[in-house]
């Protein structure tokens, strides 16, 4: 089975008594439904409902968790989930064991009793699993990331700025980021507004192309105007944000999406339960 060592991800432990209350009091995800073994995506918004920091989270015992996320944002994470403890009793830190190798390709579920290694429920049950505090003994980046963009699914840097994005734009309605039964968080009052009203937009869609796609952040276009971006990219094939009402009349007009000077075609994550509008924009709107 392929692997890969992830060097750009970190770990944060959060632990202690008021551990779970204090992360899903201000978490996108429900940790009421988060089962040992598991690995669940989720965000830490601003009050307007934008993405300031996305991870992974997963249980290592009765009120520890490990939150995996991206090396270069991790300082600046622990101390905001420092600012909102207060008076919690919770232990937030750095992991030394910062390894994450991710395999994929295969069916197996981790052990719930096995703190050390987690399966990714962005992804069908048993196809990706993260593991923690080892290396892989053969490492492909590129295929990992071929594997996730096939897969439909988002990460920040790659494809999304944070504090550019709503969690319906990166999908994180879709594959289990959001708690729309969860009580109150961070954020809340916007996520559930845009969900009850069904006013997302932009959303994560895969594109392809008969030639290697561009750079990402590419802008996409139709007739000059623009629909969305270029985010992730493994040859032909890539992930993209895009206005789903401007894409729709495109199609609907018969007109080409371009990424710069290469056509593309968009296509929703065939795991996706959102579809494109029935009323598309017009050209004039869009």
């Amino acid at each position: 089975m392929p692997f890969a060592q992830l060097k750009d991800r970190a770990l944060i432990s959060v632990s202690g008594p008021d551990a779970e209350h204090f992360l899903q009091n201000i978490l996108t995800t429900d940790l009421d439904i988060l089962a040992p073994g598991e690995a669940k995506p989720g965000a830490l918004l601003t009050p307007q409902g934008k993405i300031l920091f996305d991870f992974l989270i997963s249980r290592t015992g009765e009120n520890a968790f490990r939150l995996e996320c991206r090396a270069d944002i991790s300082d600046d994470f622990i101390r905001r989930l420092t600012l909102y403890k207060l008076r919690a009793k919770v232990e937030i830190a750095e992991s030394d064991q910062a390894f994450v190798t991710v395999a994929w390709g295969h069916e197996s579920t981790p052990s719930q009793s096995d703190s050390t290694a987690a399966a990714d429920t962005r992804f069908p049950k048993g196809a990706v699993t993260h593991s923690y505090g080892e290396t892989a003994e053969r490492s492909d980046l590129a295929a990992w990331h071929a594997f996730r963009i096939a897969g439909g699914i988002a990460e920040s840097g790659s494809d999304y700025q944070l504090g550019d994005a709503f969690p319906h734009d990166v999908l994180l309605d879709e594959t289990g980021g959001v708690g729309f039964k969860k009580g109150c968080y961070v954020g809340q009052e916007v996520v559930s507004r845009m969900q009850h009203r069904g006013t997302a937009r932009r959303r994560v869609l895969i594109a392809s192309a008969d030639r290697p796609l561009p750079v990402p952040g590419t802008e996409l276009t139709v007739a000059g105007r623009p629909v969305g971006k270029l985010g992730s990219t493994a040859g032909t094939a890539g992930l993209a944000i895009a206005r789903i009402d401007r894409v729709k009349a495109a199609l609907d007009a018969g007109q080409p999406i371009m990424a710069g000077d290469v056509p593309v075609t968009l296509a929703i994550p065939g795991w996706a339960k959102f579809a494109f509008p029935q009323e598309a924009v017009s050209a004039e709107e869009a």
